[in-house]
């Protein structure tokens, strides 16, 4: 049997993560409406559904921990507690919409300020990204490892559109800089899955700008487990609190940076604390 400093949370964020993936799955393809919390960003019956399923699961079993998730649900409870989980109940919301079968459940379990415990779901696939902090990362039960891509005209790399116009702009300048350089750039519309993906290895990197840590917090901990390498767009030490994200395989991370400090780009919004 598994036994770990965070065993019992692990394997609940794993239950909670499949039987919130099972919700949304069922639900997929049947969603055609939603409102929305700005100009593009839309919230469906899903997503609280989802939410609500999830804060009930972890909260039932650890009442005292803090729960920051995506749709506010628990928001008041706990304030002050070190331990907190950070939840996108569906991360591809926009796609769900769409019947675009990319999207995901993401749960991890922050203390202090570091993840401890992180899970990523993609329900119709049914692949389970999970890691726990110094026992690895793994895909359904298998051990993850990065790629070994070490050139950039060799690599795939990925990147996300904040729903924030200026965030967007930004993003431009550094989607077509990095299209001329690699083998290919794609942009899935699902922040976990695709940080999930570099630990997998079928991604060689990920970064984007205006990403929130429900999005990213799970996902970081499995690519750092898988041994992947994480930064700020400065190559300063990652915040899963900070809005932006440069992920790799750890062989391409100093290339992407080079690029990204060498593309012009008019300045971005401020960085919005989470904590």
């Amino acid at each position: 049997m598994r036994a770990s400093p965070h065993t019992r949370e692990y394997q609940l964020a794993i239950d909670t993560a499949r039987e919130a993936g099972a919700l949304l799955r069922a639900a997929f393809g049947n969603v055609r409406e939603a409102q929305y919390k700005g100009l593009v960003d839309p919230v469906t019956a899903a997503d609280k559904a989802s939410e609500a399923l999830i804060a009930a699961r972890l909260l039932s079993a650890f009442p005292s921990d803090r729960l920051l998730a995506e749709e506010g649900s628990a928001a008041a409870l706990n304030a002050g507690s070190e331990r907190v989980w950070v939840v996108d109940p569906l991360d591809g919301t926009v796609n769900f919409l769409h019947g675009y079968p990319v999207f995901c459940v993401s749960i991890a379990l922050i203390v202090g300020d570091r993840a401890v415990v992180g899970v990523v779901y993609d329900p119709l696939r049914d692949e389970l990204f999970a890691a726990e902090t110094g026992q690895g990362a793994t895909l359904n039960d298998n051990p993850l490892a990065v790629s070994t891509t070490d050139t950039l005209l060799r690599a795939m790399l990925c990147t996300g559109f904040a729903y924030d116009p200026s965030w967007r702009q930004e993003n431009i300048a550094y989607f077509a800089r990095f299209t001329d350089l690699t083998q290919a750039v794609r942009r899935d519309g699902a922040a976990a899955l695709d940080v999930a993906y570099v630990a997998a290895g079928r991604y060689d990197g990920y970064w984007e700008r205006g990403v929130s840590v429900w999005d990213v917090a799970a996902a970081s901990l499995i690519l750092a487990e898988a041994g992947g390498r994480l930064s700020d767009y400065h190559g300063g030490p990652y915040d899963p609190f900070s809005r932006e994200i440069v992920s790799s395989n750890g062989l391409l991370h100093d290339l992407m940076l080079e690029v990204i400090a060498s593309v012009p780009v008019a300045p971005g919004v401020e960085a919005v604390d989470f904590h």
